[in-house]
Order: structure tokens, then sequence, then C-alpha cells
């Protein structure tokens, strides 16, 4: 009786894996597991169209473009890192100016929108985020600090904006957005509606 079992047994053993499989898999588990992270990561929380008919009532006026100028782009190019193109698209009605920018966090872009009144920031949002971690920058208690932003001659935003731990490239990315927002919006001024 016991040999039977033996046999029986021993017939039904399962082959280890052999080290190549094993490594094929484990693989196509991460590769599986890494994309399931990053398509979590992107988050729309508001569609630039819809930050811009917001930010008008509804009513949202053409797009227009302003022509970068060689000395605007160095200027940005301190800001960001890198230059925007020769053609920036924005929507202006009066006096008031919506910029819908990116900018690099730490490794993936951040796409922000920012309404601008004479010359001074009057709403920050965070509309497409794809980074993993720092998403808390899309919060009011991080973007209500804009509100009423301007910039000092040299360039720097007149008031201190707080961090957030854990977010830190982000903050700086969006404060260097607002800084740029601020520019573009000095410039689009100085040319007639």
């Amino acid at each position: 009786m016991v040999s039977t079992w033996a046999s029986a047994t021993s017939s039904k053993r399962i082959s280890p894996c052999r080290p190549r499989q094993f490594l094929l898999r484990a693989a196509c588990a991460v590769c599986c597991l890494v994309n399931v992270l990053a398509a979590q990561a992107d988050e729309v929380y508001l569609e630039p169209t819809a930050f811009v008919s917001q930010a008008f009532d509804g009513q949202p006026p053409q797009a227009g473009k302003l022509w970068v100028a060689p000395e605007l782009n160095a200027r940005v190019k301190d800001i960001l890192g890198n230059a925007l193109p020769l053609r920036q698209k924005y929507w202006r009605q009066g006096e008031r100016t919506v910029w819908i920018l990116e900018a690099i966090g730490r490794d993936k872009p951040i796409t922000a929108g920012y309404v601008v009144e004479q010359a001074a920031i009057t709403r920050t949002a965070i509309l497409i985020y794809r980074e993993s971690r720092g998403a808390e920058v899309r919060h009011p208690f991080f973007t209500d600090q804009f509100k009423g932003a301007t910039l000092k001659r040299d360039g720097a935003l007149d008031r201190h904006i707080d961090g957030i731990t854990g977010a830190t490239l982000s903050v700086h990315a969006i404060s260097a957005l607002a800084r740029v927002a601020l520019l573009l919006d000095e410039a689009a001024r100085a040319k007639p509606p």
C-alpha cells in the first residue's frame, strides 16, 4: 500500500521551473506592474478646455498666439531650463489672460493653468499630473498661495511659496510656471489685443 502511494505521488511531482523561464516570467510580471503604475500616474483633474471656459465664465474668447521673442525665451529658459515654442497659445479678454503651461516635475510633465489679471495671478490649477508622487500640489491649500502673486523686478515671485514634503520638484515646477505665466502676460499686454 505504501509503495502504491509513493508511486502515485512521485508521478505527479511538479518539476521545478528552469532559471531562464523563471527570469522571463518575473520580467513580464515587473513590466506589467510598471505599466499599471504608469497608467495610474496620469491624472486629469480638469481638462484644459474646461479650465479656459471657467476662467471666462463659460464664454472663452478665441485663442491667440504670442510670438515668443528671443529675449523673452532666454528669460523663460533661465526659469524652466528649456525654451518655449516660438508661438505660445493663450486666451485674452480685456486685462485677463489664461495660460496652459507644462514643466517637468521629477520625470514627467505637469500641465497647469494660470489666470492672470492686471499683472497678478488670480487662479492656479493643476490640470494634468503625470508623476507617481507629489500630486498634493493639486489641492487648494497649495494652489491658493499663488493668488495675487506678481513678479518682482528680478523676475522672482513677490512671495514665498510653502513646499510640500515629498513634492519638492513638483512645487518648484509649479512655482516656475507661475513666473513664466506672469512673464508671458507682461509680453501679451505689451501688444494690442
